[in-house]
């Protein structure tokens, strides 16, 4: 089963209010497993960059003023898509953009009926406790130290990790974990089956390029030249 993790940055909280997307991030999963292909686009808004919004994604009128618009990556974006099933985190508010972004250019709307949303499992599965993506990593123990600042790819490879666990963890389907697989016997212990794909490396040099232009942008003030 082929599905795509699905992640937007944004101008600000309404495209009804004119506000854009700057960010596509996408990781395609076979069998609720990452396979290493990726998709990312920044994209310019043709609009100015509220302050409040970029301190959220770091992402500035300079930064975004070269990049392609939401029309020119539409094509590829859809055809990294395909008839995949979608995961989102809060995925409402991800469709209201994509599909703000796509009807001008006469595209059917992508279906919330298409769309795993991570949020709604997360509260289903952990009634009232918090169900951010950091909240979710932080109890799956999953390392998010590198997202000081929101990125949609990033968002998108932690999501999948995310994802993994709340649908059963790292045996998805088989329903054992932890104490529940020692009582199992030696049948839980068989080998785990190998990935669809070997895992290609994440970043591409087009997005390495770009982070370093991010990185710069920023100055030597900001956190990220200590992840470099």
């Amino acid at each position: 089963m082929r599905e795509v993790v699905l992640d937007t940055e944004t101008t600000g909280l309404e495209p009804g209010e004119g506000h854009r997307i700057v960010e596509i991030g996408a990781v395609e999963l076979l069998n609720h497993l990452p396979t290493g292909v990726t998709f990312q686009a920044y994209l310019n808004p043709e609009r100015p960059m509220p302050p409040e919004a970029q301190a959220v994604h770091g992402l500035s009128d300079a930064f975004l003023a070269d990049k392609p618009r939401f029309r020119e990556a539409a094509a590829g974006f859809l055809a990294f898509l395909g008839e995949a099933r979608l995961v989102i985190h809060n995925a409402a508010f991800d469709l209201r953009f994509l599909n703000a972004e796509l009807a001008p250019l006469g595209q059917p709307a992508l279906a919330l009926e298409r769309v795993t949303d991570t949020l709604a499992l997360a509260r289903a599965r952990f009634p009232g406790a918090p169900a951010s993506l950091d909240a979710l990593c932080r109890r799956f123990g999953i390392d998010n130290s590198g997202r000081s600042l929101h990125g949609a790819l990033l968002d998108c490879q932690l999501l999948a990790e995310v994802y993994l666990e709340l649908v059963g963890g790292r045996q998805p389907g088989l329903g054992l974990d932890g104490r529940a697989a020692e009582d199992a016997g030696p049948a839980a212990a068989a080998p785990r089956a190998a990935r669809p794909r070997p895992l290609a490396p994440r970043q591409t040099a087009a997005e390495a390029a770009a982070h370093a232009a991010l990185v710069a942008e920023l100055g030597p003030s900001s956190l990220w030249p200590g992840y470099d």
